[in-house]
């Protein structure tokens, strides 16, 4: 390519704004609900289990494929109208970048550690929910 040609973008994809849209239901929802899981867990005194362990994995993953999933709607061209709505998401996975780093210390009390980190990150995604318009 010449140096006076544009770039041209694609057009944003329509499935993909929508996916990101309503994934953000799957991805709130899971993380809220492990997320009192684990203060449940901790209240009753009761051991973190593997359906536990399993479940915190795939409200994490979900979180993850939605910031992912807005990443690519930035990507082709669709800019929120807030920028606070980006700002939550690159909150959101500051926030499990420092949950692995302290992965050792968290592992002392589990429950505790994962529940409000999920219940954390559920109110990030609910803040950058809130800036979308």
């Amino acid at each position: 390519m010449s140096r006076g040609e544009r770039t041209v973008r694609p057009l944003p994809s329509i499935r993909m704004r929508v996916l990101h849209g309503n994934w953000f239901y799957v991805a709130i929802i899971s993380n809220g609900l492990v997320g009192l899981w684990g203060i449940a867990l901790l209240v009753l005194k009761k051991k973190v289990n593997r359906a536990f362990n399993w479940a915190t994995g795939v409200a994490v993953v979900a979180m993850l494929i939605q910031v992912g999933l807005g990443l690519l709607v930035f990507q082709q061209g669709h800019r929120p109208a807030n920028d606070f709505h980006l700002f939550y998401g690159f909150v959101i996975l500051f926030t499990f970048s420092f949950a692995y780093l302290y992965r050792d210390q968290m592992s002392k009390r589990p429950a505790l550690s994962r529940g409000f980190l999920l219940l954390f990150v559920m109110g990030l995604g609910l803040r950058a929910w809130s800036n979308v318009s």
